[in-house]
């Protein structure tokens, strides 16, 4: 017989939150906090009572044991009786109370737990509750909602002095079944894990029904008619394509940031209606929003009446006016004392000044670019602005949205401890925020480029002529640096319009490219007097017209960016030094490499750095293995072709051949954003450093 443990009160906390997380109108991305009481046994041996609470960073939805920290409960609980405590104070007092050593450091609102009787206590950002929470008589829709079950509680900022003040209430009010916090969020509890659960559940679904009820009664939509109709799901994807290097470009001027591109129906419902401009200047839905949206999202003003050119004008306004505008918001602000418990004042660091763009864009008609410094980052903007839109049409029904002040919405956003938390982040990586697209590579030296730069922070396009291989290609590299990081993309080079697909889908995908790396090849060899014209036009569809084509659709979407960037072509020691047999592929290369000069000498006005990597008989992990020259190295080498790769190993060893990740190597280099910034226009020969010590 099978013998089946009982699960601790851990486990149950950990299974509790991903089921609370897996429903983002319930627990927003990296919001709210969990947490359970149990018996625990001390370092000496004796049971302790416990208090593990979510830790702070951690999203409810992916948490495991590691993201929960215990606190001795006897620790905690004499702080209720005191009246005023600093957030430093507080942070620096519960280091002293863990029951492990190397725990998360505990969430801001763990005294909040830590000083009510429940067993298991849930506090959420539910958008049905936060409907209640962000209307203009909220208060009292919610007592008509909950009666005498619910506690409201005025907003104050998350830390000591809203967990007395909610400890407090429950003490004269014990028969509470519910504390809504005004302008953020909600809190249930149950004596077990079960009826914790069960009872965030039900509150959530007794608000969704009031409001829903309220909605289905009104007299007007929510929002109002759509002051303009969306465009058509292609038209959409066009326009925004179009404008998205524009838009990665005005909101990269301090970093580069990753873009994300959603039309979903709630976006372009919310985004072209007439209750849009007066809502997006209201402030934001949670105190947890700030830091991914800004207070405020930016409202593009344009209509499809209007053409393209129109919208890019409209663009560079409205981001420049949004700049203007979020200035002056830290301007009023920043002598506001971010701490009023402290005992000497607390403000903000100017370091936290850097980003004055818009977060969240939204262009009626068509949809909502979302901004981070990487995907993961863009796309919680994107999630927690539908989370938004949810709470608005809620709050709306209840009689208006509202928001946090500006001084309160600047208290969040630069808070010292969430400022903290930021700076514990690692350095960037070289290739962080950087967007590469690479031809080729599903083959050994094109994946292995992506390899490179994906171990590094890049983003990758991955293009192929062989989809598979390139979708395979992406799939690891998302698995092993994470969802998002890489998209492939089908292209054949020889194809203008297979190559002006392409580049839109890298548009929609991340905004933009930062580096465009020409590598898609052939493998060619054969006397003169044996090459087909045919096989000469296919050398140079592939290697010359392929990278023009490449190269020219790559100029355009970067000087649109207006950020720079980088090209690096992978040519051939045979664009220098002619191959026996090879004259189709060598004349090939040597007009890929001219080429590349070409470009370097036009590129420089915009900033755009165009090298060359030169690989010579780079055959292990290689496509080439395929080709006739497999045979043609055999006989050079005297072996039957089947022992060709093991030579090849072999010589790998003393120096002499060169891997795909010498190449890609090379590539890093010309590509780097910080290690070659000052070279354009050149070469970089890969011949194992010993070039004439075996056969060509």
């Amino acid at each position: 017989m099978t013998n089946i443990s009982t699960p601790t009160t851990l486990d149950q906390l950990v299974a509790r939150s991903r089921k609370l997380g897996a429903d983002r109108s319930v627990c927003n991305w990296g919001g709210g906090n969990t947490s359970a009481k149990a018996e625990e046994i001390d370092f000496r041996g004796r049971p302790a009572r416990v208090l593990w609470v979510k830790g702070s960073g951690s999203d409810l939805a992916t948490v495991t044991e590691a993201s929960f920290t215990g606190l001795y409960l006897g620790d905690v609980l004499p702080l209720l009786e005191r009246e005023r405590m600093s957030d430093s104070e507080m942070v620096d007092y519960l280091a002293h109370c863990f029951y492990e050593p190397g725990s998360p450091r505990p969430s801001i609102e763990t005294l909040l737990h830590g000083f009510l009787p429940f067993t298991h206590i849930d506090h959420t950002h539910a958008d049905a509750t936060n409907y209640f929470a962000c209307a203009v008589d909220g208060e009292t829709l919610a007592r008509d909602c909950f009666g005498d079950e619910l506690i409201w509680i005025p907003y104050r900022r998350p830390g000591f002095g809203l967990a007395r003040e909610v400890a407090l209430a429950l003490r004269a009010k014990p028969h509470a079944k519910l504390v809504m916090l005004a302008k953020h969020g909600l809190i249930t509890w149950g004596e077990t894990d079960e009826s914790c659960y069960a009872s965030t559940l039900a509150t959530v679904a007794r608000a969704r029904d009031f409001v829903e009820a309220r909605i289905s009664r009104a007299d007007r939509a929510v929002f109002g008619r759509p002051r303009v109709p969306p465009l058509s799901a292609n038209e959409r994807r066009s326009v925004a394509a179009q404008v998205a290097p524009v838009v990665r470009g005005l909101v990269s001027a301090e970093k580069h940031q990753i873009l994300r591109f959603e039309d979903s129906e709630d976006v372009l419902t919310f985004a072209s209606s007439p209750d849009a401009p007066r809502l997006t200047r209201v402030g934001a839905a949670c105190p947890d929003h700030l830091v991914h949206t800004k207070p405020w999202p930016l409202l593009v003003d344009w209509t499809p009446e209007q053409d393209v050119v129109a919208l890019v004008e409209t663009l560079r306004i409205g981001v420049a006016a949004y700049e203007a505008q979020y200035y002056r918001y830290l301007e009023a602000n920043a002598q506001q004392n971010l701490d009023p418990d402290a005992t000497t004042p607390v403000y903000s660091s100017s370091e936290a000044t850097a980003d004055p763009h818009p977060r969240v864009i939204l262009i009626p008609a068509v949809g909502m670019f979302t901004t981070g410094k990487d995907a993961m980052m863009a796309d919680v903007s994107a999630q927690l602005y539908h989370r938004a839109i949810a709470v608005m049409r809620g709050a709306e029904a209840c009689g208006g949205f509202i928001s946090l002040s500006d001084a309160e919405s600047y208290a969040v956003e630069y808070w010292p401890l969430e400022q903290y938390k930021l700076n514990l982040a690692p350095p960037e990586r070289e290739f962080a925020r950087q967007v590469v697209l690479v031809t080729g590579a599903a083959g050994g030296i094109g994946s292995a480029i992506c390899r490179r730069a994906a171990q590094d922070g890049a983003h990758i396009i991955a293009t192929d002529i062989d989809f598979a291989g390139a979708e395979q290609l992406a799939a690891y590299l998302n698995q092993q640096f994470g969802a998002g990081r890489a998209v492939a993309v089908k292209m054949d080079v020889t194809n203008e319009e297979s190559v002006r697909e392409a580049i839109e889908q890298a548009q929609l995908s991340f905004g933009g490219l930062d580096v465009i790396v020409n590598n898609a090849g052939l493998a060619s060899s054969a006397p003169i007097t044996e090459t087909s014209l045919a096989e000469w036009n296919k050398n140079w569809h592939v290697l010359a017209t392929g990278y023009f084509l490449v190269a020219r659709e790559g100029f355009r979407l970067l000087t649109a960016q207006g950020r720079g960037g980088n090209l690096v072509f992978v040519a051939s020691k045979n664009a220098l030094v002619a191959g026996k047999n090879a004259a189709a592929y060598s004349t090939a290369k040597a007009a890929e490499a001219h080429l590349a000069r070409c470009l370097a000498e036009e590129g420089g006005q915009f900033g755009i750095r165009v090298n060359t990597v030169n690989p010579d008989a780079v055959l292990a992990g290689s496509r080439i293995w395929n080709s006739t020259w497999r045979q043609e190295r055999a006989a050079t080498y005297g072996v039957a072709p089947d022992q060709l790769e093991e030579v090849y190993r072999k010589r790998t060893t003393l120096g002499v051949n060169i891997l795909p990740e010498d190449i890609a190597e090379a590539v890093a280099f010309f590509a780097s954003p910080t290690r070659s910034t000052k070279s354009t226009g050149n070469m970089l020969n890969v011949d194992g450093g010993v070039a004439a010590a075996y056969p060509r």
